[in-house]
């Protein structure tokens, strides 16, 4: 079944515009842009299941340099 999160990123200082950039190239990322609030980045990812979302999360998304810390919020409606 198909899975949809909303992942608010937090960023190294200085860091943003270079992190939004390869976010968005991530597969499975559909949108995301830099925000105001508590959180750098909010982006919209979708996977296949729940084991993708983790490992785009994990593997790919965590791995970019600048990424300081994600929270992810799993859409259940």
């Amino acid at each position: 079944m198909a899975v949809t999160a909303f992942l608010f990123v937090e960023c190294a200082s200085g860091r943003l515009k270079d992190v939004l950039g390869k976010l968005k190239r991530v597969g499975g990322v559909r949108d995301a842009h830099i925000v105001t609030g508590n959180y750098d980045i909010i982006a919209l990812v979708e996977a296949q299941d729940l084991r993708a979302l983790s490992d785009a999360i994990l593997s790919k998304i965590q791995a970019i340099q600048g990424v300081y810390k994600t929270t992810t919020n799993v859409a259940v409606e």
